[in-house]
């Protein structure tokens, strides 16, 4: 396949924009070529090459889960892509380790680059895309890829960091054990193995059931909520009305009976596997001043008056009995492998849906007012799709992302195709399956600690 120097960008966007108003292959087009290969740590990487490559490869950063190579978001994604002349790469990370392989990830996917190009020759443009777990990747790629690549699209990204996440996650949990189980001395931290943390998940779900069918236990449930930064709007049901304070309470119950805590509880016992310990702490603590920074704090009030509980007392006992220290060195390895917020080297587009369970999109308010602090915010868009779950775009909100990062790699300037009305008639006007950008700032992260122990 012929080599495509960086010098020839200008002729191929032009073809590139031609092409996207006929995207779809015929049936008698080539398929791709398929290639893989093995990096040095044992990752094993794919690509894929459409017959008609337009010049950009786009380098996917998979989620949390097992370390199997991936090279787009969704078998739907993967093939409208690929019928638009994208070439996708991808790799497992190390699969030796934790599924948390933040260890590795940012370094095998520069040395699946280099692989691919290798193969396939010098790309016009690289290009990285991410989500979930692999949005934290992407946005360290993001950060440190000048030179290899040109900008990134995270979608639904954990771009807050390993720390802050099981900060925010023990609140929850902790809160939940602590009202809920106040007799039982319930392992919360430093898990020994995945059946252990499964016992903790089971045991708080179990409390959590429990406690749904009383008006003080609802009111505790909405106070766990609260620290999750869970939102309180469900897959499959209306949205509440603002003050529908129960309302919004069975839907963020309706959460955790889907099983939300199995997956933070292995999720902990992975991040503990990489970062060699537990980062996490609540130690001093004050539960009264954090439920005062969270967007759910009215509802949560209203409960317990509801209830006729009193919220000091129990904010008090939480407070009290915070005693959960860190490991510091576990804490300073997630800062080093498991973090992005120490600014940016390429432009990066965000795409967070607005009701999104296992990466709340607070997050992202976290990691723009790092990435500003760092001087660097003129780089980083960041757009909602008003839609419940993880990860829940429609192929046609992700190639549109897609365009206005190529837009703003293209001219240097984001201009207004990052806005949610660009997004969304550029979206629209694919005619594939649908798209519900909006105009949205989300709350603060409830997290209280600045995420470095």
């Amino acid at each position: 396949m012929r080599t495509l120097p960086r010098t020839t960008l200008t002729a191929l966007t032009l073809t590139l924009c031609a092409a996207l108003a006929t995207p779809l292959a015929h049936a008698d087009t080539p398929a791709p070529t398929r290639l893989t290969g093995t990096l040095d740590d044992g990752a094993t990487w794919i690509a894929d090459v459409p017959a008609a490559w337009n010049g950009t490869l786009l380098i996917f950063s998979h989620g949390f889960g097992p370390t199997v190579a991936r090279n787009a978001p969704s078998e739907a994604v993967r093939l409208d892509l690929l019928a638009r002349g994208y070439a996708l790469a991808g790799s497992s990370y190390d699969p030796n380790g934790s599924m948390w392989a933040l260890e590795s990830a940012e370094r095998d996917q520069f040395q699946t680059i280099d692989a691919v190009t290798a193969e396939i020759g010098t790309p016009a443009r690289v290009l990285g895309v991410g989500q979930s777990m692999g949005g934290l990747v992407n946005a360290q790629l993001a950060r440190d890829g000048a030179g290899r690549i040109d900008g990134a699209l995270g979608l639904c990204g954990l771009v807050a960091g390993a720390t802050d996440l099981d900060n925010y996650q023990l609140d929850a949990e902790y809160t939940i054990a602590r009202l809920l189980l106040p007799a039982e001395d319930l392992k919360l931290v430093r898990f020994t193995s995945a059946a252990e943390a499964a016992a903790t998940a089971q045991r708080l779900t179990d409390a959590v059931t429990a406690a749904q069918t009383t008006p003080a236990g609802r009111a505790r449930i909405a106070l766990a909520a609260a620290y999750l930064n869970l939102p309180a709007w469900a897959p499959g049901q209306d949205r509440p009305a603002p003050t529908d304070w129960a309302g919004q309470q069975e839907q963020q119950y309706a959460w955790f009976a889907q099983g939300i805590l199995s997956f933070v509880e292995g999720g902990r016992f992975a991040i503990e596997q990489s970062v060699g310990g537990n980062n996490s702490w609540n130690k001093g603590v004050s539960y009264e001043r954090l439920l005062a920074g969270s967007v759910h704090a009215p509802q949560v009030r209203a409960l317990y008056r509801a209830a006729g509980l009193d919220l000091r007392a129990d904010l008090a006992r939480l407070t009290a009995g915070a005693a959960v220290t860190a490991d510091p060195a576990a804490v300073r390895t997630a800062e080093r492998t498991s973090s992005a917020g120490q600014g940016l080297a390429v432009p990066l587009l965000n795409v967070h849906t607005t009701a999104d369970s296992l990466v709340p999109v607070e997050q992202e308010s976290r990691f723009g007012a790092r990435v500003r602090a760092a001087g660097d915010g003129a780089l980083l868009r960041q757009a909602y799709v008003e839609r419940q779950g993880h990860c829940a775009f429609t192929t046609a909100e992700t190639v549109a992302a897609l365009h206005a990062l190529e837009r703003r790699v293209d001219t240097g300037t984001w201009g207004a195709s990052a806005t949610a009305a660009a997004l969304q008639t550029s979206a629209v006007a694919l005619g594939l399956d649908g798209a519900a950008f909006i105009p949205y700032r989300p709350a603060p992260l409830t997290v209280g600690r600045d995420g470095r122990g």
